[in-house]
């Protein structure tokens, strides 16, 4: 394999004629330029040069490493400048993977910080609900992942993977504007025993589940969906009421649905979680403090 500083070297060379001539233009001592050509010579296994006169002429193996040798320097040029640049944060790519009420407040805010702090920085912006969500980021698909986990419940990740918490999301009631639980500022979910439900994803729907069988009952589940704002339109229109997270008061149709806070209060935990190697990316390790950042102006609203 070649040295990189061997190529630039026996560039200086060819484009000199002499060794005294591509030390002058390198800064270098005609010696050091001489151990150089030796070690490169050593590597291609055949001379490079042959002196004739003053001035050295290129050996048949020489002139075809001539070549290739600017396109090689072409080429390494380019490559320090992408990696510096990457290291810079003046670009890079990172893929996101949400749940959808995050994509649809925590991560559009943070975009937007990071849009106008580092245009040349690209995320590619995924979609699914824990635990797959975690399991993409395991596979490689994505290179943070935020997800949730209810009490109780501990997040089984492997040990390369680090955790960032964001924040505690408040679980709400959804009901229609008329609904009589309205007037109230919080409510039970037994004050809810007998309603027909919207329930969320599998993750959601097990955890509450879970509550209603604490307070001794089973949930009249009529509908089942991942989607926020289908829910909030069965929701609109009389077909039953949801437990959300306050996450999905910020994109509420407040003409037609109310939320109004579980008492006593119900809080799941949002994080973001990305390979500890991952974290040395300058990109990624800037991703992640944005969000945390967005998450961080959220609490303090």
């Amino acid at each position: 394999m070649f040295d990189s500083r061997h190529i630039r070297t026996f560039h200086a060379v060819v484009r000199a004629g002499t060794y005294s001539g591509a030390a002058s233009a390198l800064g270098y001592t005609q010696p050091a330029v001489t151990q150089q050509m030796k070690a490169l010579e050593r590597s291609v296994g055949s001379p490079l040069f042959i002196r004739v006169g003053r001035r050295m002429r290129l050996t048949e193996a020489g002139e075809t490493l001539a070549r290739h040798a600017e396109a090689i320097l072409d080429s390494l040029s380019v490559a320090e400048e992408q990696v510096t640049a990457i290291t810079r944060l003046h670009s890079g790519r990172v893929r996101v993977c949400a749940f959808p009420s995050a994509s649809a407040t925590l991560v559009p805010e943070a975009l937007a910080h990071l849009a106008a702090d580092h245009p040349g920085i690209r995320v590619k912006l995924l979609e699914d609900e824990p635990p797959d969500s975690l399991h993409r980021l395991a596979r490689g698909e994505c290179d943070v992942t935020l997800a949730f986990t209810y009490p109780g419940l501990r997040e089984t990740v492997p040990d390369e993977v680090v955790e960032v918490p964001l924040l505690e999301d408040q679980l709400t009631v959804l009901m229609p504007v008329g609904h009589p639980q309205v007037r109230r500022r919080a409510v039970r979910l037994a004050d809810f025993a007998g309603e027909r439900w919207i329930a969320g994803c599998a993750r959601c729907r097990t955890h509450f589940l879970h509550e209603c069988a604490e307070l001794g009952f089973a949930p009249d589940i009529a509908f089942t969906t991942d989607d926020g704002l289908v829910v909030q339109s069965l929701v609109a229109e009389g077909l039953g009421v949801a437990l959300m997270p306050s996450l999905v008061l910020s994109f509420l149709r407040l003409d037609r649905v109310a939320g109004r806070a579980l008492e006593p209060a119900v809080r799941r935990r949002i994080s973001a979680y990305v390979l500890r190697e991952h974290l040395r990316i300058p990109a990624t390790a800037l991703v992640v403090e944005t969000i945390r950042a967005a998450a961080e102006r959220r609490v303090g609203c």
